[in-house]
Order: C-alpha cells, then sequence, then structure tokens
C-alpha cells in the first residue's frame, strides 16, 4: 500500500513509519526539512520529499497515486511563525483540499482529546475546529483521533518530568496538580491508526484514545520519581499559587508548562472507554512500558522491542 505522511519526523510520526514500514508500505514523508531527518532513509520503502504546503497545486502532485493519507502535523506550543492556527488548521485544511482534488480514498487525521470549537485553550480550539471541519468533509473515508497524552520512548511526558526532577532534587512544586490524564502508549495510537486503514466501520468517526487507567498528575509525576530513585519532594499546589506560578513560567522559551497548556488542564483528559472494539486495539499501562525508557535503555532497542510486543 502506498502511504504518504504529514508530520511523519515527530514523536508519533516516526513511530509510526517504522511500524509501517516493518509491514512492507510504501511511504513518503512529506516534510520542510528532509535534510534534517535523513535517519528515517535507512528505511528501505521510505522516502522523503520537502514541500511548500501553500504553493499552488504542489501538494496535489505530491500525494496523487497514494492510497492512504495521514496527517499528523501538530505542535504543542506556538514557536516563531508556527502558530497553532497554520499548523493545525490552515495545513489540515489544505490536505484535505488536496486529498479531494486527487481522489484519495482514504484520509486519517490527528486530533486532540477534548479538542473543541469552544475549550479554554487555544491548542483544543485549533484542534477543535479541525476536527469538526475534517470529519464534515464530503467524498472523503474519513477517521480522527483523539488521544490522551501520548508516552513511550523519547516522549516529552515523563521524560520531562524526569529531567525537571533532576534539576530539582530538593523539593518539585507541581502546578495543576489535580490534573487528570490517562496516558496512552504510542504503539497503541499507532495501531489504532493502522487497524482502521481498511475498516469501513471507522469510516467518518472521531476515536477517543486513552490508557487503561487514569491519574492525577501529581500521581504521575510521583511515578516518573520512583522509576528514576528521585528523592525530590513533590509539592501540589493549588490553583491559588498554580496560575501565577505557570504565568511567571511561560515567559521563558522553551517552559515545561504555558498558559494555554494550564487552560487545557482544566478539563479532565480521560475517556470514558479507552479504546472502541472495532479498532482492534488492547491498550497497554504505564507500569508495563515506562520503567524500560526510564531507565536509560538504547531508543533503537527498546522501538523494536515494544514493535515486537505489538505482533503477539
Amino acid at each position: 500500500m502506498n502511504i504518504c505522511i504529514i508530520g511523519g519526523t515527530g514523536f508519533v510520526g516516526t513511530y509510526m513509519v517504522n511500524a509501517l514500514a516493518s509491514q512492507g508500505h510504501a511511504i513518503k514523508i512529506i516534510t520542510r526539512r528532509p535534510e534534517c531527518h535523513r535517519h528515517l532513509r535507512t528505511l528501505p520503502t521510505v522516502k522523503l520529499s520537502t514541500i511548500d504546503f501553500f504553493g499552488s497545486k504542489i501538494l496535489e502532485r505530491q500525494i496523487d497515486t497514494y492510497d492512504v493519507v495521514i496527517n499528523l502535523a501538530g505542535i504543542l506550543n506556538p514557536a516563531g511563525q508556527n502558530t497553532f492556527e497554520l499548523v493545525h488548521e490552515k495545513v489540515a485544511d489544505r490536505v484535505v483540499q488536496a486529498t479531494q482534488a486527487v481522489g484519495t480514498p482514504r484520509l486519517l487525521h490527528m486530533s486532540a482529546l477534548n479538542a473543541d470549537e469552544n475549550a479554554a485553550s487555544q491548542y483544543l480550539i485549533s484542534k477543535g475546529k479541525t476536527q469538526k471541519s475534517v470529519l464534515a468533509t464530503e467524498g472523503l473515508n474519513v477517521t480522527t483521533f483523539s488521544p490522551s497524552v501520548i508516552f513511550g520512548p523519547q516522549d516529552s511526558f515523563f521524560n520531562r518530568f524526569a529531567s525537571l526532577l533532576k534539576m530539582m532534587p530538593v523539593f518539585f512544586p507541581l502546578a495543576c496538580a489535580n490534573a487528570r490524564f490517562a496516558p496512552v502508549f504510542i504503539g497503541d495510537v499507532v495501531d489504532a491508526f493502522i487497524h482502521s486503514i481498511d475498516n469501513p466501520q471507522t469510516y467518518g468517526k472521531n476515536y477517543n484514545l486513552c490508557g487503561p487507567q487514569s491519574y492525577s498528575l501529581y500521581e504521575l509525576v510521583q511515578y516518573t520519581a520512583q522509576q528514576i530513585d528521585s528523592s525530590s519532594r513533590i509539592v501540589p499546589l493549588n490553583n491559588f499559587f498554580s496560575k501565577p506560578l505557570t504565568m511567571m513560567m511561560d515567559l521563558f522559551p522553551g517552559s515545561p508548562i504555558t498558559m494555554d497548556n494550564y487552560n487545557s488542564m482544566k478539563k479532565e483528559s480521560v475517556c470514558s472507554h479507552s479504546m472502541a472494539e472495532e479498532l482492534n486495539v488492547k491498550p497497554r499501562s504505564i507500569e508495563s512500558i515506562v520503567p524500560q525508557y526510564l531507565s536509560g535503555k538504547d531508543f533503537a532497542g527498546q522501538m523494536d522491542e515494544l514493535r515486537k510486543q505489538s505482533r503477539r
């Protein structure tokens, strides 16, 4: 099968490309800077292509003849010209237009849990607008996916907190400690995408993706501390202290939490059911995965082993 992936060089995209390549699919990754991701060229069925998304008919030429288009383009926080509106809305709209124009039979789109055009955060608003418009597209077999926080080797969640705990070995002030998540393993997210490709039962639907259990942010950071043998005292902050701390941290580049993140966490990132039955995925727990990569083992070896587990 010929599969074109937009956003195939990021965290989810890299795992997705490896999983699809291991199944023998021919994959094109559309990226603005292919020279930065040469490691993906070592996969025999993968090629990288550069693009101007808004150039006349360029995207149509890139995806013509492909059986499936997967849009994973996304950012957690704006940076420079990469705004939520540009990456989540305008690029996604352009992908839909192009797939319609060339008659691509299948489109899979990455959204986010709690995506809603009336949400409290700009991240969720932009995701919500696009999810609504993508699902309303006529003439396309579309499926969208809305995961809770995604974890796995090289994630920006458990790894980020592990790094912060090492930087603050005595005490660790934690904003939004009561926010709740149902972390979902990256391999399960990728399997949900792949299993939906040839399944007409998934057409025209959005799927919320969660792990088997929900936790407060405090519980997740405590668990991270246990895995790295950190003795730092985690100090949960209430709403009175969380907001000003977040506002202060938001002033610094690369902040671990921004005000938009703070607003996103006002609503629990959990599901009533972890995975829909037709996706044929049994979600794995953080306890079965996270210790493997917080131990500092080789990333490539972890990826290979986790992919083997997903096929058992």
